[in-house]
């Protein structure tokens, strides 16, 4: 079974959000200094989501985090449209990963 990296974006932000939801319950309100769930305009905290997002894990339409899904991404593992990072997926990705996999996939084609 293939996984299409690309639509993974929303069930990775509820995930995200998800895990939140189970550490606020928990009453977990900071995690290493930062806010466990921040959710606005502009969203800093380990689980951020918000249009423009900065935390460990962060969602929204500009994210920045070690792992960031969003429209505009940039992490180490980031998943967007225009994502960044050394493990990227994205239709405008830029990392180590796809990389290797647009190499891999241009090599089986040339062999053909």
């Amino acid at each position: 079974m293939d996984i299409d990296w690309q639509n993974s974006g929303g069930i990775i932000a509820l995930g995200l959000l998800g895990t939140a939801l189970v550490l606020t319950l928990a009453g977990i309100e900071t995690v290493a200094g930062y806010e466990v769930l921040a959710a606005g305009q502009s969203a800093f905290g380990f689980l951020a989501a918000g249009n423009f997002s900065l935390g460990v894990l962060s969602a929204g339409i500009f994210s920045v985090g070690i792992f960031s899904v969003g429209v505009f991404s940039v992490g180490i593992f980031s998943v967007g449209i225009f994502a960044v990072g050394p493990f990227a997926f994205g239709t405008y990705a830029v990392g180590f990963y796809a990389s290797q996999q647009y190499i891999a996939s241009s090599e089986t084609t040339a062999e053909k």
